[in-house]
């Protein structure tokens, strides 16, 4: 799937309603060069778990030494330290991750299990950078909320291993559910925490990069 920066103005121009900063870009290789310059050099980095942050060779730029990178990915962290990064995390001068969907009405929608992506999109850092492939863009927030239980989240239960239902039968038992929250009772389940990001009371907090390629799930 592929969009041009016509196909994406619509988009960008929804979000913007809603006061976040919205960049556009036609490939994923100039992901990374555009969020180096958004970020500052030495400023405290952080990053919520992202395929996309990976395709696009965000990871790799955070970790070239020019930044405070709380590094969740770091080698050998045990259970513990990785929490501990998570929390301060949510600190961070810029936090940078996906989103699972975007609506073409302005809107992000997410779903996490451990919430520490939501909880950064909502508050805590300075900046949240959201990069985003055009494969996550829907109509409203009903397909939205569709996307996650029937793409997002089984193929991202698949990537880790989590003995969900989504998992492992490759969709959420509560799908056509008008109960967005709807879903498996495992103890591993993906889906426990949900946050729609509207109008933003901070302007230009949350800056979005749709890119006109599919990216992460």
């Amino acid at each position: 799937m592929k969009m041009t920066l016509a196909q994406l103005e619509p988009v960008a121009a929804a979000l913007r309603k809603n006061r976040m900063a919205v960049h556009c870009v036609e490939t994923k290789e100039e992901v990374a060069p555009l969020v180096e310059n958004l970020l500052k050099k030495g400023e405290t980095v952080a990053v919520g778990g992202s395929v996309t942050l990976s395709q696009t060779g965000v990871l790799d730029l955070l970790q070239n030494g020019e930044y405070r990178f709380l590094d969740r990915y770091a080698p050998g962290l045990t259970a513990e330290q990785e929490n501990e990064v998570l929390r301060q995390s949510l600190l961070a001068d810029t936090f940078l991750c996906s989103s699972n969907a975007v609506t073409r009405t302005g809107e992000l929608y997410n779903v996490d299990g451990r919430a520490n992506r939501v909880a950064a999109l909502a508050f805590g850092p300075k900046s949240v950078i959201v990069v985003v492939g055009c494969n996550k863009i829907v109509d409203d927030l009903k397909a939205a909320a569709e996307r996650v239980k029937t793409i997002a989240a089984p193929l991202n239960a698949k990537r880790l291993q989590c003995q969900t239902y989504c998992g492992v039968n490759g969709v959420c038992k509560a799908v056509g559910s008008e109960n967005i929250t709807d879903g498996c009772a495992s103890p591993a389940r993906m889906c426990a925490q949900f946050l729609i990001s509207g109008m933003q009371r901070v302007p230009d907090r949350i800056q979005v990069i749709l890119v006109g390629e599919s990216l992460g799930y």
